[in-house]
């Protein structure tokens, strides 16, 4: 079976060899100035659920995210700035705080921070794959690709450990009209 990362790799491998490196289109510019902001905006939620969970697991997810998030940022940023694109104004890192002093009405529960950022993670899924609809320069679809397989590769750890802990919120279950019951 052939595998899918290899197949699009191969399709932006020629654009990479053998084109002339193009000026960016604004589609690609506005793909990649959004995923910028929307990456630097999880860092500050990223140490806000930080400062609100004591689960260990779930500690791990966020900055598991936190740390590939942060290494998207730095690929972004050294492109954009490669390319002569303004960076946008991110909100700052949060400092850390001690989580007993969280007033409850205010603290996210653990299965919160797990369903924002489990949908964080699809929406982030779906951009990219908008975005690489919409990529012509094979250096740009490389760098979406990269940052596909990345999300991809979290989103399956994520999703296992909201499983475990019963936090995996999902619609209801749809059974057409006139289904035999078994």
């Amino acid at each position: 079976m052939t595998n899918i990362i290899e197949t699009i790799a191969s399709y932006f491998k020629p654009q990479l060899d053998d084109e002339p490196k193009q000026p960016l289109h604004v589609g690609e510019v506005m793909s990649l100035w959004t995923f910028y902001t929307a990456l630097g905006e999880a860092i500050a939620f990223y140490g806000v659920f930080l400062n609100m969970t004591t689960d260990a697991k779930l500690i791990d997810a966020i900055i598991s995210a936190k740390d590939e998030t942060e290494s998207a940022i730095l690929t972004l940023k050294g492109f954009l700035i490669s390319e002569g694109i303004p960076l946008p104004d991110v909100s700052s890192e949060k400092p850390k705080s001690d989580q007993a002093l969280v007033p409850l009405g205010v603290r996210f529960t653990d299965k919160e921070i797990a369903n924002f950022i489990a949908v964080k993670t699809a929406g982030y899924i779906a951009f990219i794959g908008m975005a690489m609809s919409q990529v012509v320069r094979g250096d740009v679809g490389v760098m979406f690709l990269g940052f596909m397989t990345t999300v991809l590769k979290y989103g399956t750890t994520l999703k296992s450990m909201m499983i475990e802990k019963g936090w995996l919120t999902t619609p209801p279950y749809f059974t057409p009209v006139g289904i035999p019951k078994e």
